[in-house]
């Protein structure tokens, strides 16, 4: 079984943020990039902003680079409307805010990404 048929999907809006700490952690850059729909876009810092996977690939390949490690914040519900779910977290600092979409077979990806709403 290829590595990417092992990664389990996002049965709820919340659980990205899980993935993202696990796939983060474990330095699995496809696995971060597959959190996200293929237009899906993720501010990276500095007014920039990392628009399709190709993008959002080369910015966490930098970011992971080092090996940094990442912690798991507090996780708050989903805010719900439809087939979107605005999700967010809080960490050391700041806050998360993102976007999700439910996808035609019931799993969740994200569509916009902001990593810290106060930076």
């Amino acid at each position: 079984m290829s590595v990417a048929a092992e990664r389990a999907s996002a049965m709820q809006p919340e659980d990205l943020s899980r993935y993202f700490v696990e796939r983060a952690n474990a330095g699995d850059v496809e696995g971060l990039v597959a959190l996200y729909e293929p237009g899906a876009v993720l501010a990276t810092g500095l007014g920039q902003v990392a628009t399709c996977h190709r993008a959002i690939r080369r910015f966490y390949e930098e970011l992971l680079a080092d090996g940094p490690t990442f912690t798991a914040g507090d996780q708050r519900p989903a805010l719900r409307n439809g087939d979107l779910a605005l999700t967010s977290t809080c960490i050391p600092n700041g806050a998360t805010a993102e976007v999700a979409h439910r996808q035609p077979d019931g799993t969740w990806l994200w569509l916009i990404d902001q990593p810290n709403v106060l930076a």
